[in-house]
Order: C-alpha cells, then sequence, then structure tokens
C-alpha cells in the first residue's frame, strides 16, 4: 500500500464529475464470475490489510461508504480504503488510497454469523474528488421492493473458490445474479441444513441472491461489497455482502444485508444524503436528501 501512495503524484489523475449517483461509463457486458471491464462499477471500494482485500463496500457520497458491521469487529486503524481500483496488482491513475475516519455499525448487530444489522457506515478522512472511476451509488429508499426476477450484479476481489484467492493481478471481479425471495431462500437453507444455521436463518432484513443449484456466488473477502440492481435512475444498492454457508454451495445462495430496510437509520447518520424511489418494476425516482416521499 505504501509503494502506491508514494507513485500515486506521477499519475494523471482523472477530470473530476459532479456526483450523480448510479451512472457508470461502462455498462457491464460479461456474466457469471468473470473480470469485469475497468470503471463499471465506479462505486466500488476495497478495505485492504496488509495489501490483501479484507472486505469491500459501496461509495454513497464524496465521503461515506457503506459496508458490512462484521468487517469491522477488530477495529478499522489497519485498513487502507482503495477506490477507483480495477487490478488491485496494477495501481491505475485512477485509484485514491485513503484511511477511515469513524465507522458506524448497526446496534442490532451482535458479531454472530447471520446476525441482524450487519451494515456499517463508514466515513473516509477527507471528501473525494469524483469522476468516471469513482462514483456513488444510488441508495434505494425505505419502501423499495426489488421484483424477484430481477437480474442483479454483486462484484468484489474476493476469493475464486472457498479457500482460494483471486490470483494476480487481481481484476474486480463480476456476477449477474437473481434475487431470491426470503421463503424460497429459507426453504432452500432448511433443506440442507448446516449444523450451525437455526431453522428460517433468512430474517426480514436480509435479501438472498444466486443460483439453488451452486457453482457462483460472493465469497471471502467480498464481505460489505455492493448488490447492485440496475432502474431507469441508475445502479441501485439493494444489497450487502452478508454471509453465507461456505461458497456457491448447492442450496445456500448468497445472503445480503437489505439496504431499503435501513434506509431511515441511514439518513439519521449520513448528512444530506439522497435515495431513489422505486415506483413500478426497475422504475424510480430521484429523491432530495432527506426527502423520503414517493415522487
Amino acid at each position: 500500500m505504501s509503494a502506491w501512495r508514494g507513485g500515486r503524484s506521477a499519475l494523471r489523475r482523472p477530470a473530476r464529475r459532479a456526483a450523480v449517483c448510479g451512472q457508470s461509463v461502462i455498462s457491464p457486458r460479461i456474466v457469471g464470475g468473470n473480470p469485469a471491464p475497468e470503471g463499471a462499477w465506479p462505486w466500488q471500494v476495497s478495505f485492504m490489510e496488509n495489501n490483501k482485500p479484507i472486505c469491500g463496500g459501496s461509495l454513497i457520497n464524496e465521503k461515506w461508504v457503506v459496508s458490512a458491521a462484521h468487517c469491522f469487529t477488530k477495529g478499522y486503524e489497519q485498513y487502507d480504503v482503495l477506490l477507483g481500483a480495477y487490478q488491485l496488482s496494477i495501481p491505475p491513475s485512477s485509484l485514491v488510497v485513503t484511511t477511515v475516519q469513524q465507522v458506524i455499525s448497526h446496534p442490532n448487530y451482535n458479531n454472530i454469523d447471520g446476525s441482524p444489522g450487519d451494515i456499517a457506515l463508514v466515513e473516509l478522512k477527507a471528501p473525494l474528488d469524483l469522476n468516471d472511476y469513482i462514483l456513488p451509488v444510488c441508495l434505494p429508499d425505505s419502501s423499495a421492493q426489488f421484483s424477484m426476477d430481477t437480474s442483479c450484479w454483486v462484484t468484489g476481489w474476493g476469493q475464486v473458490k472457498d479457500g482460494e484467492a483471486l490470483p494476480p493481478p487481481q481484476t474486480l471481479q463480476e456476477l449477474e445474479v437473481p434475487l431470491i425471495d426470503q421463503d424460497t431462500c429459507n426453504s432452500l437453507f432448511n433443506s440442507a441444513p448446516a449444523p450451525d444455521l437455526p431453522q428460517n436463518p433468512v430474517l426480514d432484513d436480509m435479501i438472498c441472491a444466486g443460483y439453488p443449484e451452486g457453482g457462483k456466488d460472493a465469497c471471502h473477502g467480498d464481505s460489505g461489497g455492493p448488490l447492485v440492481c440496475r432502474c431507469d435512475a441508475g445502479w441501485t444498492l439493494a444489497g450487502v455482502v452478508s454471509w453465507g454457508e461456505g461458497c456457491a454451495e448447492p442450496k445456500h445462495p448468497g445472503v445480503y444485508t437489505l439496504v431499503p430496510y435501513y434506509a431511515n437509520w441511514i439518513s439519521d447518520n449520513v448528512p444530506n444524503i439522497s435515495f431513489v424511489a422505486y415506483i413500478g418494476d426497475q422504475t424510480c425516482d430521484l429523491l432530495h436528501a432527506r426527502q423520503m416521499l414517493l415522487c
């Protein structure tokens, strides 16, 4: 990480952009756990410790990131925060490395896998200059309901298989996943029970995404990263990578913290944050800061 900081001044910075959420200069084109096009996911954040990706996150404005509470149970002083990254082994000109000012974890999180409240707000040390490679994702308001036939995307630098790290040059991975409703997801988990999981482990503040047959999923190191769905106002943060039983196991889809469930909590803690309201299937209107009402 120190090498990136030392070489940063020699790299050409991309042109600044206004803070419009959910916009990407490049659309995703590859399905199935493949390298993402550079710049496709400009809100993607990596929390690094000793040059290793520990967790992901999603930029929501110039100074705040949404991630998972379980990423910060041991503190945050040890983390470097990467934005504008693509290949972790080859720092691009868009790369910005910063640190954490504070972390606000939801009070319901109890430091147990599968706990409710696995969401955290991370304040960065200083506001960022936004550009084509560093942009915020849109936040859904508390009324948002995502259609279960919606295909969404999960991204990160986590393991490619359980116990197998992403190989160099550590290119950001993307995977298109269908959403799964709570009842169906609980039925899947109950049909292949794990000894450390209760009955119906998927709670009201969670959403599932993935494939019942397994084979494709988020994995270790992707925690805290984005699950985004497209609407006409832009890409919207539906979920935060939270927990799962192994990686890509059959009948054990990925479980994500449901972001609309915590919209009011986010609004209470992040100054002047804006949301989008879902009016219909994949249709949403941008709401001004703290308005939380349908247009």
